[in-house]
């Protein structure tokens, strides 16, 4: 964590700076994961208590979203999400003549996007009733990372 001091004897404040990663390893092609608490717990360890919090993946595909916890409406997505960009046929995609079979999670991520920022107020994540921040996966199965950074006072 770092610190810095600006202004003069008058007007000092400390601006912190807290990095951490999330490791993910989702065993099938999709999931949906309520990520809230874990991030929760990288706000607690930065000891910020205003300021703001970015959370973004680091994989191109998959994303990080805020929305409601809510089984139907996670069910919607998925739907929604194949009827946009059905993963098969493969052949539909240009990127998968790479060798890759995953160019509809390529579009899946670039739908649900790729970050969220969230104010941190008294400590604590500045939502409004039923948000949540998810872990989307697009093309699981392999170890995937999320980006928690958190600077505030």
């Amino acid at each position: 964590m770092r610190r810095w001091r600006r202004g003069n004897k008058e007007n000092r404040w400390d601006m912190k700076s807290y990095r951490k990663e999330l490791w993910f390893n989702i065993p099938g092609r999709r999931a949906f994961v309520n990520i809230t608490s874990q991030v929760e717990t990288c706000l607690r360890e930065s000891g910020v208590n205003e300021g703001l919090l970015l959370c973004n993946a680091m994989h191109i595909t998959s994303s990080v979203f805020i929305n409601d916890d809510e089984s139907g409406l996670h069910e919607d997505y998925e739907r929604w999400l194949e009827e946009l960009a059905p993963h098969e046929p493969i052949s539909r995609y240009q990127h998968n003549r790479t060798g890759e079979d995953n160019g509809d999670a390529h579009l899946k991520r670039q739908v649900m996007g790729r970050e969220v920022v969230v104010a941190i107020t008294g400590g604590k994540l500045d939502f409004g009733p039923w948000e949540k921040i998810f872990y989307g996966e697009f093309d699981g199965r392999r170890r995937k990372r999320v980006l928690v950074k958190i600077i505030g006072e």
